[in-house]
């Protein structure tokens, strides 16, 4: 079965709804007194403008002047006995956007409306004519030409973040293969040599080589423990692979964003317990989200510092100061802090801030 739209078309069925305006192409031959040449003309012009419609929306860059210098054609032609058919420019106007950068389409649209113009100074007076393809071609072309940006900007968006996705996840396994090579490394080692030094003494000191086995036991069940500790942790996004992504969202938004801690190396987030450090890349997660979604900031502050007992994490933006109640996200927020004996305070004034404080790693460290 033949396509007219490309597979997956953004524009779902629309383009069958446009044709709704070559009511105006076609009122003029219908609404005739009489039948004429000029029906079976326009019959034939249809199916070729059907063809060269359909064929523009599988087009971009040069090769879609092919259907717009079609459509200009028949414009020209059917505008020496059917005022109409100035709606056949501002279709073609509505291809313009296709050709490339905006600058590019917008000197095409000027062209169109140019030949619409000469055409009807050449064999139009009607005001019918001149007017919509003056007013709406450049209108129409506009619109298209605004949607295919967004729509670029949208699609080069989806990849940066995908990307960003994509080295997050490459990191993480790194870390992940890094953490375990030096968690289990010398555990491993440590146990095959002393598995080596008792299957020695079996045969010489019985006592001894039990004594090296019951060894390898501790170790074994220590590196166990060190295993499933290092696992817990994995399953919460870590702060580091939060903070790449906030940057990423908040980039994407037109937001700059500034930290005064390094995410690698500063001790406040070295010394991070797993459940400690999920609480709180949850917590950054949702109030970068309210940024985005509320503020209209330009810049988002994000601070993590440590003192003798306890860990301070404050986001603030120099947005407009949004004074809605509170959603279900900072209530979430709220509980999971409360979970570990932490808070959470909201201040609006020039901006939102965000001040959240947990119980260090020390003192929560026990309860996992």
């Amino acid at each position: 079965m033949m396509r007219l739209l490309p597979p997956g078309h953004e524009l779902s069925w629309t383009p069958f709804g446009h044709l709704i305006y070559l009511i105006f192409f076609l009122a003029q031959p219908i609404f005739a007194p009489e039948i004429s040449y000029e029906r079976w003309w326009t019959l034939l012009g249809l199916l070729i403008f059907l063809v060269a419609y359909f064929r523009g929306y599988w087009l971009s860059g040069y090769r879609v002047l092919g259907p717009i210098a079609v459509l200009c054609g028949l414009g020209s032609i059917f505008a020496i006995w059917n005022a109409g058919a100035s709606s056949l420019f501002i279709y073609a106007a509505a291809f313009a956007a296709q050709i490339g950068p905006p600058r590019r389409a917008l000197r095409l649209t000027l062209l169109i409306v140019v030949i619409s113009m000469v055409v009807a100074a050449t064999y139009q007076t009607s005001l019918m004519f001149w007017g919509p393809a003056l007013l709406f071609s450049p209108l129409v072309a506009g619109i298209n030409i605004h949607y295919r940006s967004q729509r670029l900007a949208d699609a080069k968006l989806r990849q940066s973040r995908e990307e960003v996705e994509r080295l997050a996840k490459v990191a993480e396994r790194e870390r992940i293969a890094r953490d375990l090579h030096d968690l289990l490394g010398h555990t491993l080692s440590t146990i095959i040599l002393k598995a080596e030094l008792a299957s020695k003494l079996a045969t010489r000191d019985a006592a001894k080589a039990a004594e090296e086995m019951k060894e390898v036991e501790r170790i074994s069940r220590l590196a166990m423990k060190e295993v499933r500790t290092a696992v817990a942790g994995y399953k919460s996004r870590s702060l580091a692979v939060e903070l790449i992504q906030v940057r990423a969202a908040l980039a994407a938004a037109g937001v700059m964003l500034e930290l005064d801690f390094d995410p690698e190396s500063d001790p406040a987030v070295r010394d991070l317990d797993p459940r400690t450090e999920g609480v709180l890349s949850m917590a950054l997660r949702e109030a970068v989200t309210n940024v985005i979604r509320h503020s209209e900031a330009e810049r988002c502050y994000v601070s993590l510092r440590k003192d003798d007992c306890e860990l301070h994490l404050e986001v603030s933006d120099d947005g407009v100061g949004a004074r809605a109640p509170e959603g279900s996200g900072l209530a979430g927020m709220r509980e999971r802090l409360a979970s570990l004996g932490g808070e959470l305070e909201r201040v609006v004034r020039d901006g939102t801030t965000l001040r959240i404080r947990l119980p260090a790693a020390e003192a929560v460290g026990g309860s996992l």
